[in-house]
């Protein structure tokens, strides 16, 4: 069964074309790396997948229904830049998608709800490796922890889909493994869809289930206001990987 179903999808600003005819069924669990040059509308197709743009033309579906036309918890995202409060602790903001998901207006929990919503914030807090740390603000943390706590937090809303853009391209090569490994484990272990831009061949191989590459077809100066980027190779992995076998 298809998670995410694209069809035909086009993306313009004014007269520039940055996506052109993009279609692709994303199965339920998949593990979808996204590559190619700078500049090919990697990142732009991602955030159409998370709500944050809208196609020109063509339709996204989640589910077979279209694709609310707001970020929603069944969606979640992490960036390159750790995308964290720095105002808050590493409890505090696993927190808040809980508080702000039964509470929107004031973002706040009391009671018997709060400390349900406590316990199972430090449970993925422990999760991600990250046991110890709760009291600790983003600044205290290292860039491999940083990461930690941004699944942390984009992961306790439990979305169906999980969106990375570039999530370890700042890491060094020794924290990045780790994170990799963590990476697969929460794959294999939560019941989501992964899709992630990563400029990182080799990254891509390691994690991805199937590998998606973007290109510009025609991509000479006076072409590229005109022609867009589109899927050029659509690559599975073998053997397949499927959650529960993938290993890093």
């Amino acid at each position: 069964m298809s998670v995410l179903k694209i069809n035909n999808v086009w993306k313009e600003y004014g007269d520039q074309i940055v996506l052109e005819n993009v279609s692709l069924d994303i199965e339920e669990r998949a593990f979808v790396a996204l590559v190619g040059p700078s500049g090919c509308g990697k990142t732009t197709f991602l955030r159409m997948l998370l709500g944050q743009e809208r196609p020109t033309r063509g339709a996204i579906l989640l589910d077979g229904r279209p694709l609310p036309a707001e970020p929603g918890p069944d969606r979640g995202v992490v960036f390159q830049k750790y995308s964290v409060f720095p105002h808050l602790t590493v409890l505090g903001n696993v927190l808040l998608g809980k508080e702000l998901q039964a509470s929107p207006v004031t973002g706040r929990l009391f009671g018997a709800p709060r400390g349900a919503a406590v316990a199972e914030a430090r449970a993925m807090i422990a999760e991600v490796g990250l046991s110890g740390s709760e009291d600790k603000y983003p600044a205290q943390l290292s860039g491999g922890m940083q990461q930690r706590l941004a699944l942390a937090q984009a992961l306790i809303l439990r979305p169906k889909v999980l969106l990375l853009d570039e999530p370890f391209g700042a890491l060094d090569p020794g924290i990045r493994r780790e994170i990799h490994q963590l990476m697969i484990r929460l794959w294999n272990e939560t019941p989501m869809t992964v899709v992630m831009v990563t400029h990182d061949m080799r990254e891509a191989f390691t994690l991805a289930t199937r590998v998606i590459a973007f290109e510009r077809p025609r991509d000479r100066p006076e072409e590229k206001l005109r022609y867009g980027a589109t899927i050029t190779r659509d690559i599975p992995i073998w053997p397949p990987r499927r959650p529960g076998l993938a290993t890093a």
